[in-house]
């Protein structure tokens, strides 16, 4: 007979992974003038945001704010007294890229003590969630009512590029997102300048490379410290998770850009300390990123092995061979689609359509 708690007894016997772990209050410095302060999220697979601080003689430069939620403003206001700095000693703040989790804290601190936001020149909503803050009238959106929650979640439901549709959270998911503040603080906000790769920039008193690496979104923006050897590295290379690739992205071939950006990493010279989004600073960013790369061209060997068995196939039936069952759901479906589409483009596979939903015969 099944145990009715295996799958929680598996749940607890993972190990949890760096980037699960919950935010700590404890701030780092890691090179001079430069600290790491974690926030909490509480977005999937994840426990904290690194929100990384530069000093310079005018005040301080942060790196990915965190979530516009006041858990993460609270712990960030932390984090700066430690470092014997208040909220307008922070004169500007760099966004890796378009995920709510590195922009989030930037609208409070825009509108409250006028900080700069940088980020790189495509920096914008990638596609889907992005609509929603178009239509929404927040004055109409009254979160002590369920049925104006029930509308803003129906502006997050749309169609995939799969043919299935995508349903927005829960109510009482949207409901602990926080009020109308919160919520609009979920948009993603216009830079006051822009980098684009290869440009120099001073943060910190340090000269910092822009290396645009495209992949896990169309506009992540990596930073390199040639002198000291450090690469403020986003969500692009992680320590013990592979990022998030997106069948939705807006990108011809996400697989395939983000294997190039990958690749780039092994070209950069000298480097020391990789600073990463999630988990603990790391120095193998070479190793690293062949790491990830080898573990996506695995997947793409299960989904071939899968294509033998399931013929012509819908990328749900995919999906359920490519992860586990407590994966399965809206984001294991858009990184299934994103390699299905990497083999279609390279000729391993075709593609059809009935019903609108997308099949797959792995050639």
């Amino acid at each position: 007979m099944t145990n009715k708690n295996s799958k929680n007894n598996e749940t607890s016997l993972r190990p949890t992974r760096q980037e699960q772990e919950a935010a700590s209050e404890t701030v780092t410095e890691l090179s001079k003038g430069v600290y790491r302060l974690q926030l909490p999220v509480f977005m999937p697979g994840l426990g904290h945001v690194n929100c990384y601080a530069l000093e310079d003689n005018q005040g301080i430069t942060l790196v990915d704010p965190g979530l516009p939620d006041q858990d993460s403003w609270n712990a960030l206001g932390k984090g700066l007294k430690q470092l014997e700095a208040r909220f307008d000693n922070v004169h500007t703040a760099i966004s890796t890229h378009s995920h709510a989790d590195h922009y989030g804290g930037v609208h409070r601190l825009r509108t409250e003590y006028e900080t700069q936001l940088i980020t790189h020149s495509s920096f914008s909503p990638t596609v889907g969630i992005h609509s929603i803050w178009e239509d929404l009238d927040s004055s109409s959106l009254d979160l002590a009512d369920d049925k104006d929650i029930e509308k803003f979640r129906e502006t997050i439901d749309h169609i995939t590029p799969w043919g299935n549709k995508r349903e927005g959270p829960p109510v009482e998911v949207i409901r602990s997102w926080g009020d109308k503040n919160t919520l609009r603080g979920y948009q993603v906000p216009n830079p006051s300048k822009t980098l684009e790769n290869g440009q120099e920039i001073e943060l910190g008193n340090r000269t910092w490379v822009a290396v645009h690496t495209p992949g896990h979104t169309h506009d992540h923006l990596c930073l390199y410290e040639p002198t000291d050897g450090l690469f403020l590295s986003g969500d692009h290379v992680l320590p013990t998770i592979t990022p998030h690739i997106s069948g939705m992205s807006g990108l011809y071939d996400p697989l395939a850009t983000f294997f190039n950006s990958l690749e780039l990493m092994k070209e950069l010279d000298g480097i020391e300390l990789v600073l990463p989004a999630h988990g603990h600073p790391f120095s193998n960013l070479a190793s690293r990123s062949e790491s990830i790369i080898r573990h996506h061209k695995e997947r793409l060997q299960t989904i071939r092995e899968a294509g033998a068995e399931l013929g012509e196939a819908p990328v749900e039936k995919f999906m359920k061979r490519l992860f586990k069952e407590r994966s399965w759901g809206d984001m294991a479906a858009s990184e299934t689609y994103a390699h299905l589409e990497h083999l279609r483009i390279l000729g391993e596979a075709s593609q059809s359509e009935s019903n609108g939903i997308k099949n797959y015969l792995i050639i």
